[in-house]
């Protein structure tokens, strides 16, 4: 091929956007994971698979890991220290919160450690380093699905599902989830490169913010103590700050029926939107930073 028409190649070339430090931009970058997005469906299943490799049992671990989780906290917390007392339908309500827990809990975990764990692509190929941490919410999401369908029967078999505008709830306190499970990722994902320890941390954190979070207690027991303490009524407005845990109310109204208004603080749904707005603009900083870190990976690793 001749000068003159590799350069009539390149001018045939579309332009990116870049921004000021000569990054590709936002929207240029999120055409570019799309046009990945068979390589993306093929980590995704890699991840998968590698999870259960030459397990006998497989996928069926996907199952059985949460439900002998809530089977450990509805007998020794909900009978044997009595949490379930005052929360009728205790069951589903546990395994509701679980449910959605788990997602946030899986996506930041996967996320953080992706990059190293693909150290080899990164420091050998181009990709859009984003391509990795998402793969890892994608397995998350897999998972998801099928402890979704675990609790939608568990809730049919035990008639606890509430009117179908309730169900609706589902979907904003998804959102929530989805998009500080993803912010939390990309930026934990990038900071772990340059410090290891950030993987131990963020499992002690994550273990920390379920507790922090109405799954194994209601949220009234909460306001109960705030109150028979005389404590200041901003206490209760910093524990219902906590994105994760106005999301799993809004999981708990979607599929527990037996919860009346009573369980839920006033405008839940105002909150939900607040903490999806508020997670829009961490996301964007978390890719920021992403963003500026992930020059340097391939040396790094």
């Amino acid at each position: 091929m001749g000068k003159s028409e590799r350069f009539a190649r390149i001018d045939a070339l579309p332009f990116v956007s870049v921004d000021a430090s000569g990054r590709a931009g936002r929207t240029g970058k999120v055409r570019e994971i799309f046009g990945r997005r068979d390589l993306l469906k093929l980590l995704v299943r890699r991840d998968l698979q590698a999870r259960y490799r030459d397990s006998f049992l497989g996928f069926l671990w996907t199952v059985i890991r949460p439900l002998i989780q809530f089977v450990m906290y509805f007998v020794v917390l909900g009978q044997f220290l009595r949490a379930a007392e005052g929360i009728p339908n205790f069951a589903i309500y546990l395994f509701a919160g679980l449910t959605i827990y788990m997602f946030f809990n899986d996506m930041v975990a996967g996320a953080t450690g992706s990059i190293l764990v693909n150290g080899g692509l990164v420091k050998k190929i181009y990709l859009p380093r984003e391509i990795f941490p998402l793969a890892s919410i994608g397995g998350a999401g897999f998972m998801f699905l099928v402890q979704l369908g675990v609790l939608v029967v568990a809730a049919l078999i035990f008639q606890a599902l509430p009117a179908p505008s309730d169900m609706l709830w589902f979907f904003p306190s998804l959102a929530v989830v989805l998009i500080y499970g993803t912010a939390i990722g990309l930026f934990l994902a990038a900071v772990n490169v340059y410090l290891r320890d950030v993987q131990y941390l963020t499992e002690i954190l994550l273990m920390l913010a379920m507790w922090a979070s109405p799954i194994l207690y209601s949220w009234r027991m909460v306001s109960d103590v705030i109150k028979r303490f005389n404590l200041p009524s901003w206490y209760l407005e910093v524990y219902l700050a906590n994105p994760i845990t106005i999301a799993v109310m809004g999981f708990h109204r979607a599929f527990w029926g037996a919860g009346t208004p009573a369980d839920y603080p006033a405008g839940l749904g105002l909150r939900l939107a607040v903490a999806g707005a508020v997670g829009c603009l961490l996301l964007g900083l978390a890719h920021g930073v992403f963003s500026r870190l992930q020059g340097n990976f391939a040396q790094e690793l």
